[in-house]
């Protein structure tokens, strides 16, 4: 069996959603793969949190975390290497 991803769970949450939101499977089916939806939110919410957690991580200088706004249009490269 292939290692359970993010990006193949949050694929498959998606399909659950859409299949719950149809309305056309039965009642145990659906509770069935809601249960299935509520295991996958949260490993994807495991996840995000790690990847968090890592991010604020690069992001200490001097041992205090020091937020840095997101900007796509500039190049922020050297800000994680301390320059």
């Amino acid at each position: 069996m292939a290692k359970k991803t993010f990006e193949d769970s949050l694929a498959r949450l998606e399909e659950i959603t859409r299949q719950l939101e149809d309305g056309k499977i039965s009642l145990d089916q659906s509770l069935k793969i809601f249960d299935e939806g509520v295991n996958l939110a949260r490993f994807c919410q495991e996840k995000l949190d790690s990847a968090q957690e890592k991010v604020d991580l690069l992001l200490k200088k001097n041992g205090v975390l020091t937020p840095t706004p997101f900007d796509s249009d500039t190049d922020n490269r050297g800000d994680l290497d301390g320059e």
